[in-house]
């Protein structure tokens, strides 16, 4: 699998690094600038290395609510941060621009990303109104910019939207591979921090074990070796703040706890 040749490891840990709110989102620290958020990427970024993990994912999670067509400013002010921190990155790293493929590229060339992970395809009712793609339109896109060799990572299962049409996870995966080669797909539970339904993980993994599949979201020190013993890899973001509260930083050693129990179940 192209995931050994990146991260050097069967079944890797992609941990976010969350950014906080950025130049134009409503929660913006206009005193603390972005100066105060380059210092606090860079304080959970070492925090995620230093702790154990196999690669990075940067993302504007805290641009809340989200866009389905994100403005300049945010794309710019996340160049500037992952740029600032580029010489202290020691392992792989992604990008995710919320919730916009186009510009999740766009950012991913610009700093030299080796994966993204986004929603590309699909027609969803959403907390964000009714949110639609263009796989078609993305991928050439990303041809365009010369990005043809950074991995996709397809979440199949949206957080806080729904399918409009009435089909089965198995049907969306199998279709999902066939009509747009995605290098993983990616299962999430609601929201960020909710566990993905083991059952469906399962499900998924059964019909498409050509193609790598990502616990997405919920991952925990309590459930990561069964649900790891069934996927490819998973990405952790919130399990590893402190108190395991979403909103807080990253915490130290809940990350080199959870990194020795996977270490142990990849043995």
């Amino acid at each position: 699998m192209w995931t050994k040749e990146i991260f050097k490891t069967n079944k890797p840990i992609i941990a976010m690094c969350h950014l906080s709110p950025l130049p134009g989102d409503p929660n913006y620290d206009e005193q603390g600038g972005m100066k105060k958020v380059v210092e606090k990427a860079k304080a959970d970024l070492t925090a995620l290395q230093d702790g154990g993990v196999d690669a990075v994912m940067f993302s504007n999670e805290f641009s809340l609510p989200y866009l389905t067509k994100v403005k300049a400013e945010t794309v710019s002010a996340m160049a500037r941060v992952i740029g600032e921190l580029l010489t202290d990155i020691r392992v792989p790293y992604g990008v995710d621009v919320l919730w916009d493929p186009m510009k999740t590229f766009d950012l991913a060339v610009a700093v030299d990303a080796q994966f993204v992970r986004e929603i590309f395809t699909g027609v969803y009712a959403s907390d964000f109104g009714l949110w639609d793609t263009n796989y078609g339109e993305v991928i050439r896109h990303k041809h365009n910019l010369g990005g043809d060799n950074i991995k996709s990572l397809f979440n199949i299962i949206p957080e806080a939207a729904t399918y409009l049409a009435d089909r089965d996870i198995e049907s969306i995966a199998k279709s999902t591979v066939f009509n747009n080669k995605p290098d993983a797909l990616c299962v999430s539970g609601l929201t960020a921090g909710s566990a993905a339904d083991t059952q469906i993980l399962t499900r998924v993994k059964k019909v498409v074990s050509e193609v790598p599949v990502f616990v997405n979201t919920g991952l925990n020190i309590n459930n990561v070796e069964e649900q790891l013993s069934i996927a490819d890899g998973g990405v952790v973001g919130t399990y590893f703040k402190k108190d395991g509260n979403f909103n807080n930083e990253v915490d130290f050693k809940r990350v080199c706890e959870f990194m020795k129990v996977v270490k142990n179940a990849r043995r």
